[in-house]
């Protein structure tokens, strides 16, 4: 027998996408028309055409199984959401019939009261409508159950407040492309087509055998080990970094390429990453809204499959102390059919206006509004994260490498006559090819750093939707292209020709705003120091202190101006984040005292009892032991039940002014008493048996792949 050929990418890719190509397929000639339209310019949607659009949607979904739809949204939790309905209609002789109306693909109606909405809606007020984004193709999700014909929506209330994180990101592109085309307008560009942002998202996570989490209360329920003692072997050697990725691994790693490909996500690099039991997968760029919603789905298939494998795929940012957690590393760009990607500099960036505009325009940005940034990566786990050896500082700076540092500071002094060209690695090898070497080198410490033709957003946490972030790079820079679009317009009017207006302008952005371009080691103290006090930065270290600036007037301002989100809406954002960051707090505190006093307080009384029985029965026979373990582990033993009922007496408070006030609470009060507990029950798994502890080891769950 023949064995069956293995699928190509050819076959695989966009198999389960009811993309443009299917649609042109399946569709009348002047409704695809209609529809590529509005997917390609961002035209408003002609409703005429769902009826039709619904129709053969429901066809291609039942010819790939589905008996099942689902409008597919995006609450304000990093989660997906979705509402299953049926494609059967009972007709009145008792039989049944398939049925999909233009009116059902357009609207759904889930529970607007049921999702966190930061007191938009009421308990008893329910009605909340999911709408179809055409811009984000639907598709098939395929299970060990069945098929469902997925459905991209966004999610508003029955007031009509976005209740998701989709709403905004579709806003703040338009905002960012009305902007971006004034200047290039004033640039001189007699054709702009729509401008879009792009995103290319580095998902990073780790894999812990199903059989070792399933016994670890804290990995099931909080996401990462309250407790655990480092192993002897960590990351320290660096030999897992880019090492050889293990078999089980990778045959994960294909199964959720190949759901991947079949959904049309560009999965583009596999790696491990630097700490043991951590890996990372990378796709090719994609239009930013696009680029979100696959970015959920990827979250969604590394769980799904790796279930699938007997493992547990942890995406919180910092599931194991002591050895590096996990980021999602947000690649930005912005750019369109005519004028191609707006922030890349060329061979000669000093002759580029507008790359300099664009990248001026970023500058001023992150001056700006950096503790916006802050408060869009801010979550109880990003916490943990942030200013550690493996991830940014809290301090929103920009990189932009040697070459550009140069051009911009010319800028600054008030010409620009050259800038570093690339050069040549001669490694004194013939038979090796030269190596082109790039103009400026990459710094793995800042948080916003420019790679090349794209910055890399380096803070945002690996369990986050990229929405957020992008929602916020995308607003800030629609503000600043509007600031230089009439500042530029202003100096032409007044006869000023343009290359002088231009430099005009970016002269002004840099002695305003140039204090937040920063190129050294931003782990070191002597930067937070400088940035602090000398350059005016914020160090918001703790979502506590980085959420309330989504109340703050310049922010508010910026979201109003913009039309992205409304004060209402931003206030709820402020609730709903704010709620998430204290009861991910509380889980975890109350699993600290629950295991504890459950888990490592029975075991640690019961080895000190056998201890204790031990040396008194040797002392019996005329042996004498040293008695210096038991004391240690009664101390310890003592000194985490002391602890327990601090963290248990702190967490009975509830009399708080606000909400700010309660997160400060959990910040300063909370999380120190947990590490308290954690201290004391690391070392005593230091003493106890291996054989008797009674959770999975980080030696266990690091290294058993």
């Amino acid at each position: 027998m023949t064995p069956e050929a293995p699928e190509g990418l050819s076959d695989l890719w966009a198999e389960n996408v009811f993309n443009l190509p299917k649609m042109q397929a399946r569709l009348p000639k002047a409704v695809f028309k209609s529809i590529k339209k509005t997917i390609v310019t961002g035209d408003k949607l002609d409703p005429s055409v769902a009826d039709a659009v619904a129709s053969a949607m429901k066809d291609w979904a039942m010819s790939k199984g589905a008996l099942y739809y689902a409008h597919v949204f995006y609450p304000m939790t990093n989660q997906t959401a979705e509402k299953h309905d049926g494609f059967i209609s009972v007709q009145g002789d008792g039989s049944a019939i398939s049925e999909f109306a233009g009116k059902v693909l357009v609207q759904g109606e889930p529970d607007g009261s049921s999702f966190p909405n930061g007191g938009i809606r009421g308990t008893f007020e329910a009605r909340g409508y999911t709408a179809w984004d055409v811009t984000s193709p639907a598709y098939i999700m395929e299970t060990d159950n069945g098929a469902t014909l997925c459905i991209p929506t966004v999610f508003v209330s029955w007031t009509g407040e976005a209740l998701d994180k989709k709403v905004p990101l579709l806003r703040s592109i338009a905002a960012m492309d009305k902007a971006a085309s004034k200047v290039l307008q004033l640039l001189g560009c007699t054709e702009v087509a729509h401008v879009n942002s792009s995103c290319g998202s580095e998902q990073e996570y780790f894999l812990v055998d199903a059989n070792f989490a399933s016994q670890r209360p804290d990995l099931l329920l909080a996401g990462r080990t309250l407790f655990g003692k480092p192993p002897a072997k960590g990351q320290q050697f660096d030999d897992h970094y880019f090492g050889a990725i293990p078999e089980r691994v990778q045959v994960f790693m294909q199964d959720v390429e190949k759901a991947m490909y079949k959904l049309g996500i560009p999965a583009k690099t596999r790696h491990n990453e630097v700490a043991p039991g951590q890996f990372e997968i990378a796709p090719f760029f994609e239009a930013a809204n696009v680029a979100s919603d696959h970015q959920q789905l990827t979250m969604t298939l590394l769980r799904h499959t790796a279930k699938k494998h007997g493992f547990i795929c942890l995406l919180h940012e910092k599931p194991f102390a002591g050895i590096n957690g996990s980021g999602k590393h947000v690649n930005w760009s912005v750019g369109n059919s005519t004028q191609g990607n707006l922030l890349d500099p060329g061979d000669s960036p000093h002759e580029n206006a507008q790359f300099l505009v664009f990248c001026g325009a970023v500058i001023r940005a992150v001056h700006k509004y950096g503790p916006l940034m802050r408060a869009a990566i801010a979550t109880a786990s990003n916490d943990h994260r942030l200013g550690a050896n493996e991830a940014p500082p809290a301090i929103m700076s920009v990189y932009l490498g040697t070459q550009l540092e140069d051009v911009f500071e010319q800028i600054k002094q008030g010409s620009i006559t050259d800038s570093k060209h690339k050069g040549v690695l001669d490694l004194g090898i013939d038979v090796l090819p030269p190596l082109s070497k790039d103009p400026g080198d990459r710094n793995r410490t800042s948080p916003f750093a420019f790679t090349g033709n794209r910055f890399e957003f380096r803070a945002v946490g690996s369990s986050q939707s990229v929405s957020g972030p992008l929602i916020v790079l995308n607003t800030m820079l629609a503000d600043s292209l509007e600031w230089i679009g009439n500042r530029l317009e202003g100096e032409l009017g007044n006869g000023m020709d343009l290359n002088a207006a231009v430099l005009t302008v970016l002269k002004e952005v840099m002695e305003a705003h140039g204090s937040v371009v920063f190129g050294g080691d931003g782990y070191s103290e002597e930067w937070h120091k400088m940035a602090v006090e000398e350059r005016g930065l914020a160090n918001l270290p703790t979502t506590a202190d980085a959420l309330p600036y989504l109340k703050a007037e310049f922010v508010e301002d910026l979201f109003k101006k913009t039309g992205v989100l409304t004060p209402v809406e931003l206030e709820s954002r402020f609730e709903v984040y704010a709620e998430q960051y204290i009861l991910s707090i509380e889980v975890e505190s109350k699993l600290v005292v629950d295991m504890a006093k459950t888990y490592i307080y029975p075991i640690a009384v019961d080895y000190l009892a056998k201890l204790s029985s031990t040396i008194t029965a040797l002392s019996g026979m005329g042996v004498t032991l040293d008695k210096e373990s038991a004391e240690t582990v009664a101390g310890l033993t003592s000194s985490m039940m002391a602890s327990v009922k601090k963290l248990s007496e702190a967490m009975a408070k509830h009399d708080f002014a606000d909400t700010a006030a309660h997160m400060k609470y959990c910040a300063e009060t909370i999380r120190p008493l947990m590490d308290e507990v954690r201290e004391s029950v690391d070392a005593l798994e230091g003493e106890i048996p291996d054989a008797d502890w009674p959770l999975p080891t980080y030696q266990e769950m690091l290294f058993i792949k």
